[in-house]
């Protein structure tokens, strides 16, 4: 199989699962079936854990965020010498239907919705929305279930207001997300239901649940429906919604897949990243620490002290931080520091922000180099302007919260937070054969 090839049948395969994966929770689901395929033993948090040496796992927590790790044949022997990290992200910005979203205005159904994380509002106009999410529900025998959801077909859309209407729209659009996002979903009198009775016909014909009684609860949001693409004159750029971050997800995952029984190598992809991975599920909350206790106490390497084995293992530890990077925008150039303007297709991106926006010190930016010069995979470098705020990710939170030396690479990705995004065609591929050096995959990638 040539080079070429090989390419093109990653990024398909990437962008199928970007294209399956509408939510958090269908992320987290496509993710599980991944490592389940893959021969990962799905663990639940509430019971006992048996992990052996040579073992693969996988946890999930809130259906929305997922730890995989493995267990080094030669367990605490190997497990003391440090556990190679990445991380990562399962959340998008995006709109999120509102508890009670059911407006009739001017003839019109709507639904009310809330903006989840720092979305660009404009290019979520004039495009053919979907409904995805999770609903919880009780069924005909009295039993509580959720199960998750996916209309696939547009069922919506926010038109924008006409240019005679607004003859300044192209000098200086303001857009208020409470007045001007509710979606239209159809017009009075149709087929008059209440959100839970259209929530729950939804699940009984979209998602296969007739015993599906009434709808208890959702968190269901809107996405758009316009597959994933390959475009460019010559097949440069990769066109979807939420590059940020499944890109890193399905990255992580492939080459989770292929580790090494040599170390412990683990993948945690949390939710809420967008909104500040302050929940139960997020990076900021309990659970990558809890499956870390989990798995050193499992495999001790000599002291009587939990908390001095944990010590050991993370000083030893190092974890790639795994979020896309801004490219330099040729229209936009001057948003840029004129030394640090990563390129698409030109590699992996290290980012670096001296007031700790970013975890990476120069100890962890040479071990990534390193893995770089490895894998024959060039490396670029992002520092915001001087004069300009810089955004984060869950690097500094988990290197707050477990003291693990951190890295913060991505590919480069124009539009960040629109409804579509765009990043070069070879740039996933390379950060693979990175990841894969990282996880202990010695022979060239396919």
């Amino acid at each position: 199989m040539s080079e070429q090839i090989s390419l093109m049948e990653f990024n398909k395969a990437l962008l199928q699962f970007i294209a399956d994966s509408p939510t958090p929770f269908h992320a987290c689901d496509s993710l599980a079936a991944g490592f389940a395929q893959a021969g990962f033993t799905r663990l639940d948090e509430a019971s006992a854990w048996q992990l052996r040496a040579g073992g693969r796992y996988f946890v999930t927590r809130n259906d929305a965020s997922l730890i995989a790790f493995t267990i080094p044949a030669a367990g605490s022997a190997a497990l003391v010498n440090g556990i190679r990290m990445t991380g990562a992200h399962t959340d998008s910005p995006c709109l999120r239907i509102k508890p009670q979203p059911e407006l009739r205005r001017n003839n019109y159904v709507q639904l009310g919705v809330e903006v989840y994380g720092g979305a660009l509002y404009n290019p979520w106009f004039d495009r053919d929305l979907s409904i995805a999410g999770r609903v919880d529900f009780l069924r005909t025998d009295g039993r509580l279930e959720s199960c998750l959801i996916d209309l696939r077909e547009p069922v919506a859309v926010i038109p924008s207001l006409a240019i005679h209407l607004d003859r300044e729209a192209n000098q200086g659009r303001t857009v208020n997300a409470q007045q001007h996002l509710p979606p239209i979903l159809s017009i009075t009198g149709v087929r008059d239901e209440g959100f839970d009775e259209l929530v729950l016909r939804w699940l009984r014909e979209y998602a296969g649940r007739p015993e599906a009684d009434r709808v208890l609860g959702h968190e269901l949001s809107l996405y758009d429906t316009q597959p994933p693409a390959i475009i460019g004159l010559h097949r440069e750029f990769i066109a979807s919604a939420r590059l940020d971050n499944l890109l890193s997800c399905y990255l992580g995952m492939q080459a989770m897949k292929e580790a090494s029984d040599e170390a412990c190598h683990l993948l945690v992809c949390t939710d809420h990243e967008e909104v500040g991975s302050s929940s139960a599920a997020g990076a900021n909350g309990p659970f990558l620490r809890a499956v870390l206790e989990r798995i050193i106490a499992a495999f001790p390497a000599g002291s009587a002290n939990p908390t001095e084995e944990f010590e050991r293992v993370i000083r030893n530890s190092l974890l790639l931080s795994v979020d896309n990077a801004h490219g330099i925008h040729p229209n936009y150039a001057d948003k840029h520091d004129g030394n640090h303007g990563p390129v698409l297709n030109q590699g992996p991106v290290i980012k670096i922000n001296a007031n700790q926006r970013y975890a990476s010190s120069s100890s962890s930016v040479a071990r990534f180099k390193a893995l770089c010069l490895q894998a024959d995979v060039p490396v670029q470098s992002f520092v915001v302007r001087s004069d300009m705020g810089c955004g984060s990710t869950i690097g500094p939170i988990t290197a707050t919260g477990i003291g693990v030396e951190t890295v913060d690479v991505g590919v480069p990705t124009f539009a960040m937070h629109s409804i579509r995004e765009l990043a070069g065609s070879e740039d996933a591929h390379r950060l693979y054969r990175v990841l894969r050096q990282f996880y202990g995959v010695r022979d060239p990638a396919a």
